[in-house]
């Protein structure tokens, strides 16, 4: 563990690169520990843990997507020694993203590259009220996303521990909406399931319009959660060369 902010996966030796990990809105550090242990040598992997949950699990959420940009990025600058890769996953990837505009427009430090998976481009993400819908409802929209265990979401007193977490997520995607894209200096990667049911080719080809350094685009088999079936390709994606 580094501070409250991260979960460390050290690399083998002094790390040449850096990966940080910005899970999906409900996520935990817990559930990318298979990167840190599969990616390469000279990479030391960081995973976001958002307060709210497992051992920040008695201190304030954080309900708006400019807070957690904020005081993630505050706390990655002792880690800007090497260059370092963002990957963001579904809400993560809107927090990767505004944790780049930071470096670079706060810190005058680009990162090596910015990677996004299954959400939408800044400038396309439309209004949502996820936040403000039933308990129900909620927890019907994270089943039909998956990535969620479903014992979980079925234990009513499980239930009662991450729901607010889920809730305060869902608010911090919900209040974050479409605004004007800020392009960022460095190269942009975008990955997408060929059967997202709410994120689509096209938006994730959107993502080229903030990337005037260079932009791919991938598309994998499966849905919004197509990165548990294809985790060793995707980190050979972000990781890069060995």
């Amino acid at each position: 563990m580094t501070g409250r902010w991260f979960r460390t996966h050290p690399a083998a030796g002094p790390p040449r690169k850096r990966v940080l990990v910005l899970p999906h809105a409900g996520g935990t550090a817990s559930f990318y520990h298979p990167w840190g242990q599969e990616s390469g040598a000279g990479t030391q992997v960081l995973v976001a843990q958002y307060p709210g949950r497992q051992e920040r699990w008695a201190e304030p959420r954080i309900e708006r997507m400019e807070e957690l940009a904020d005081e993630i990025t505050a706390a990655l600058l002792p880690f800007l020694d090497v260059p370092v890769t963002l990957f963001g996953h579904s809400m993560g990837a809107s927090l990767a993203y505004e944790i780049a505009v930071r470096l670079e427009d706060r810190h005058r430090v680009a990162a090596h590259s910015l990677h996004v998976s299954s959400r939408k481009a800044p400038h396309r993400l439309p209004p949502r009220a996820w936040h403000l819908a039933a308990d129900d409802v909620l927890v019907a929209e994270v089943r039909a996303l998956g990535g969620t265990d479903g014992a979980l979401l079925d234990d009513p007193a499980l239930l009662e521990l991450v729901l607010p977490a889920l809730r305060s997520d869902f608010t911090a995607v919900g209040t974050y909406g479409p605004r004007e894209p800020t392009p960022v200096s460095c190269p942009v990667h975008a990955y997408g399931g060929d059967s997202d049911p709410v994120v689509t080719a096209a938006d994730m080809a959107a993502w080229a319009d903030v990337a005037p350094g260079g932009f791919t685009r991938r598309q994998f088999p499966g849905g919004h959660f197509y990165l548990v079936e294809h985790r060793a390709e995707l980190l050979g994606a972000v990781d890069g060369p060995r």
